[in-house]
């Protein structure tokens, strides 16, 4: 498909802006290609300069974080809040805690959430932060000291009808309590701004496991579409955080079975699946801090591969639910070669430009994440509600909440990719629907959205 006119002098524009912000342009390359069919029919938005309008995000905050570590010794470390569009409702987006964390990364994060935040149906803008701060080696004093710093510049750029972060990588209870304990200090105000909360003070069950959950949700549901179902599908999950713990959790319920995991260190092959005590001790793994795969390997017996990732390994779903670009050609031409039928996204942006080329031409099911990936930030949305009524559901009236969204995205994604000529095409039924809706929402609220 040739890409329109309109977006590929918006793409070479941003392109040569911004040429040292690869996952930025990565990401923008990714959704200007593939509503193209939308752009050829809707000329208004040229007019309107939507594009141009959309890419620029509405504010980014940058900030030093001084703090002081457990030994006693000043830290500093560079901090951001991309406040993307507001369009559809308050700036919403986790912070991630990571070394790896840029400006390139934030934005692109930040974009894919504007389009994430919209399949949902909730009224949720979008929004993503975060810090180059990294947990490894860091212990609870050091924690909480950089959190309390942290907060007491973000607190003044956000609010529960203005910005509502979340946690992402790096950023799970313990750190959402540091900074929720910070911003009440300050605001002397209990309000609804940052989700993931404790259950104990304002938190919604299911939401740690919510994004993996909505992930199995979203492949049951392409997978509806072949006659099939989960039952006895043998599955990939790479990482093995609360994307990777919720995605084995659901997978189980549902009758799949998952075989790996895998971390920085590299890859665990558990034959057997990964079902019971198993389950649980990824908490452990996530709660050590070490960030190493390994350490499963050794205390259930199981291989261990280092330096791997788990694409090698014959299967009928795979999952990739660690971290961006973790999924290249080559490994989509290994796993097309060894069976696999359904590639579901479960971390952000984390196959290639070139390998979802493959992988689209080889004709499997597969999801972008900001479809099959949005059942975090909708269980968050669920969250603010509950908040905002002073009420807290039940775990199974989340659970159906989520479910329900879930399925009105695929079924969102399916109609609008029929409509505009892509049937099947997952990918650009996801970005024409998330864009449609925030397109007319800024149109109908002038230049100043």
């Amino acid at each position: 498909m040739k890409i329109n006119s309109y977006a590929q002098r918006v793409l070479d524009e941003v392109k040569q802006r911004y040429h040292w912000e690869s996952e930025f342009i990565q990401a923008v390359s990714e959704v200007l290609e593939s509503i193209t069919a939308l752009l050829d029919q809707e000329h208004r938005y040229e007019k309107e300069r939507i594009l141009e309008r959309m890419l620029e995000p509405e504010r980014i905050i940058s900030f030093k974080v001084p703090w002081r570590d457990s030994k006693g010794n000043v830290q500093v470390n560079r901090a951001f809040r991309v406040e993307y569009n507001s369009a559809l409702g308050p700036y919403k987006g986790g912070l991630r805690f990571h070394s790896s964390v840029t400006l390139s990364t934030l934005k692109f994060l930040g974009f894919e959430q504007i389009f994430k935040n919209s399949l949902t149906g909730l009224p949720m803008g979008g929004g993503k932060g975060g810090s180059d701060f990294d947990l490894k080696g860091k212990t609870d004093i050091d924690v909480m000291n950089f959190c309390q710093s942290f907060m007491t510049e973000l607190w003044r750029h956000i609010g529960p009808d203005t910005d509502v972060p979340a946690g992402d990588i790096g950023v799970g209870v313990r750190e959402i309590g540091y900074l929720f304990g910070q911003y009440k200090r300050i605001r002397n105000a209990f309000e609804g701004v940052l989700t993931g909360k404790g259950l104990n003070w304002g938190g919604s069950l299911i939401r740690p496991e919510a994004t993996g959950f909505g992930c199995v949700y979203f492949a049951d549901e392409m997978l509806k579409t072949k006659g099939q179902s989960l039952e006895g599908k043998v599955c990939l999950v790479s990482g093995f955080g609360n994307v990777a713990w919720g995605v084995v959790q659901k997978v189980n319920d549902l009758g799949g079975k998952v075989v790996t995991l895998s971390g920085p260190d590299g890859l665990v092959h558990d034959q057997d699946g990964i079902k019971g005590d198993k389950v649980q001790y990824m908490l452990e793994m996530r709660a050590s801090g070490m960030d190493r795969a390994e350490d499963y390997a050794k205390e259930f017996k199981v291989p261990f591969y280092a330096g791997k990732r788990p694409w090698g390994i014959k299967c009928d779903l795979a999952f990739p639910s660690a971290i961006q670009n973790e999924l290249n050609d080559q490994d989509a031409k290994e796993l097309l070669k060894n069976g696999c039928q359904c590639i579901a996204e479960g971390a952000n942006m984390p196959v290639t430009l070139p390998a979802i080329k493959l992988i689209q031409e080889a004709k499997i099911l597969y999801s972008p994440g900001k479809a099959s990936n949005a059942g975090g930030v909708a269980c968050s949305g669920l969250e603010m509600s509950q908040n905002s009524m002073r009420l807290k559901w039940t775990r199974q009236e989340v659970d159906q909440q989520l479910k329900k969204i879930m399925k009105n995205i695929h079924d969102d994604c399916v109609r609008t990719a029929e409509q505009y000529g892509v049937p099947g095409n997952y990918v650009c039924g996801a970005n024409m629907a998330g864009f449609k809706k925030v397109a007319e929402a800024m149109i109908e609220q002038g230049l100043i959205a």
